[in-house]
This record gives structure tokens, C-alpha cells and sequence, in this order.
């Protein structure tokens, strides 16, 4: 018998504009599938937000790296704005949202933005750039949301939880997959199963089957 699943969190720090964080989301994906009693945590580090000091640019060779790395192909579309820089505000805003305001409909969203930058080349940046994506969630996001500007009080908050999250697993890299189980908290190792995403379903378990009760 494994670890009651009522006490087990998975969280996922990421960036919606960050080509890491596309390739791990698969087994963000597989996790959820198999394990939907888990609560899901997308905390959205807004690393690519304007106000950000770091260099909010993607070079080419990170995208080819994580191409090589992970197995996929990103579309020409998305490699067309590598010289344009990111702005991940508005995703990071509107994901702080969903996650706190309806978090089934979350992780559906953060596919759809991903499928929409990386895919299509949907720089996101503006609040017309989401609308057709509202519109198929059946969302209703509050105009705050997108205020390019700022981010939301929402949003600020996840990054101030992401960052003591950061402290306490002792790295800032993104992306980050935790497992919370009781009192402890596991780093998986998401390099381990960017090309086979479902291989870490049996990672997961394993550290269940650790936490016998």
C-alpha cells in the first residue's frame, strides 16, 4: 500500500515562454493521467516577465539543445522570434489566476499557451493574443489580468512562493518537478525522461511505495 494520495503534492515550476519547460510538461501530462488524485501545483516563475533583470532572449543553441535533449522539433514559426525578446507577463498572470481560481482548467491552459508560442509563434504579449484561447476554455479572467505592465497580486504571490520553494530545494533553475509527500519533499529529475514521458509515472511510484503507512 502506497502513501494516501490526499497527502501528496506535485508541484511544477516552470515559465510558459521557457523551451525547458515545453519539453517537461509531457510528464507533467503523464503524472496527472495516472495519478489524477495528486494536487497539481503550476506555479508559474515569471523568469521571462518584463520586469525580470535576467536576459529574457533565447539563443539558438538553447533551442537546439533542448531539441537534441529532449527529442522534439520546434516549429519554424516559434524559431522565426528566438531575436525578439520574451515577455511572459500576461501568461504568468493569467496562469496565477487559473491555478488559484480554477485549477482543473489550469494545466489545459498552460498546453494551450505553450501549443500557441512554441507552435504557432504566438509571442503573447498582448491580450488579443489570448482571446481565442479564452474562448475555447470557457474562461473569464479579470481585466487585471492583463495589465502588460505588472504583474497581478496573484501572480506575485506564486513567484514569492516559487522562490522560498527555490531556497529550500537550493536551485533556481527552471524547470523544477517536486514531489511533496508528508512532511518531505522529492526533486524528481525530469532530464531522465524528456524523450520517454511516460517512464516517470514509475519513478513517481516508486517513491510512493517508499512512503508506506
Amino acid at each position: 500500500m502506497t502513501a494516501p494520495l490526499s497527502n501528496v503534492e506535485l508541484y511544477f515550476l516552470y515559465d510558459s515562454h521557457c523551451p525547458w519547460s515545453y519539453a517537461a510538461t509531457p510528464l507533467i501530462n503523464e503524472i496527472h493521467k495516472a495519478y489524477p488524485q495528486i494536487n497539481l501545483h503550476l506555479w508559474h516563475s515569471a523568469f521571462f516577465s518584463s520586469l525580470n533583470e535576467a536576459d529574457i532572449t533565447i539563443s539558438k543553441q538553447e533551442v537546439n539543445d533542448v531539441e537534441q535533449l529532449a527529442n522534439i522539433n520546434f516549429s519554424t514559426s516559434y524559431k522565426h522570434t528566438l531575436e525578439q525578446n520574451r515577455d511572459s507577463t500576461l501568461s504568468a498572470n493569467l496562469m496565477s489566476w487559473a491555478q488559484l481560481k480554477t485549477p482543473t482548467l489550469a494545466l489545459p491552459l498552460l498546453k494551450a499557451l505553450q501549443e500557441a508560442h512554441f507552435e504557432q509563434g504566438n509571442s503573447l504579449s498582448c491580450q488579443t493574443q489570448f482571446t481565442d484561447i479564452i474562448a475555447r476554455l470557457k474562461l473569464s479572467p479579470p481585466t487585471k489580468v492583463f495589465k502588460a505592465d505588472k504583474l497581478s497580486n496573484d501572480a506575485q504571490e506564486l513567484v514569492q512562493e516559487v522562490f522560498e520553494l527555490q531556497e529550500i530545494i537550493a536551485t533556481q533553475a527552471i524547470p523544477a518537478l517536486l514531489l511533496a509527500i508528508d512532511d518531505e519533499l522529492i526533486l524528481l529529475n525530469h532530464n531522465f525522461y524528456l524523450t520517454q514521458p511516460k517512464a516517470i509515472v514509475e519513478a513517481v511510484q516508486l517513491e510512493l511505495e517508499k512512503h508506506n503507512h
